[in-house]
């Protein structure tokens, strides 16, 4: 637990005092880059921004992602295991510690951002988007932390015995993959990035933590 609150100080400082440095010292947004060869597949899906699925979405995002990021290592201590409370525990660790580096010195703006667009998170709540800001910047993008974080819980919950947290948190990460596509907030470089980071990690650490 304490190693998760070390990650978490973490990226409040990265956020809150090195970015800025950081991004005026690279002085260059990659956002054109990975523009250049995705071209507009992720923002085609703000045609379809009707109410009701943005604020399921954006439930999804917010809510859910983050019961589960915070319910999970708790359920694994009163449940005893052990296991996967340190899969997900050095696994957090890991993800953070390669992600790092990405974003003070490879800055991708958020494709809303980056076309302009004012942010669905805005136009349904904007004191959700004030509070959002305050744990991450527009430029935080690759690899996406909601898609590593929302795959490592799956994978790690996995690990145990319960089939209905199994599948709770398998259908949470599907969700969380695809509101970060609709809402527009990330590049699918962001998720396939996130993605590929949360497997190389979790089969490192289930070969080396055994029972």
């Amino acid at each position: 637990m304490v190693l998760i609150i070390v990650v978490v100080a973490m990226q409040l400082i990265e956020i809150n005092v090195l970015d800025s440095y950081a991004t005026a010292f690279v002085g260059h947004d990659y956002a054109p880059l990975v523009h250049s060869f995705e071209g507009d597949r992720v923002i085609w899906f703000s045609q379809f921004w009707i109410p009701s699925i943005v604020y399921f979405f954006i439930i999804i995002y917010f809510i859910v992602y983050i019961f589960t990021l915070w319910f999970t290592p708790f359920s694994f201590v009163f449940s005893n295991e052990k296991r996967a409370m340190k899969v997900f525990t050095y696994g957090l660790l890991l993800i953070y510690a390669v992600a790092f580096p990405f974003y003070l010195f490879f800055p991708i703006t958020n494709v809303y951002t980056y076309y302009g667009m004012t942010s669905t998170i805005n136009m349904t709540a904007p004191s959700i988007e004030q509070f959002f800001y305050s744990t991450t910047t527009v430029n935080n993008c690759f690899p996406s932390l909601h898609v590593a974080l929302a795959l490592l819980i799956t994978e790690s919950a996995w690990l145990t015995k319960r089939k209905l947290f199994k599948y709770f948190t398998a259908i949470s990460a599907v969700l969380v993959i695809i509101a970060v596509i609709y809402l527009g907030i990330h590049w699918i470089t962001d998720v396939i990035g996130g993605g590929l980071l949360s497997v190389g990690v979790f089969l490192v650490l289930k070969h080396y933590i055994k029972e």
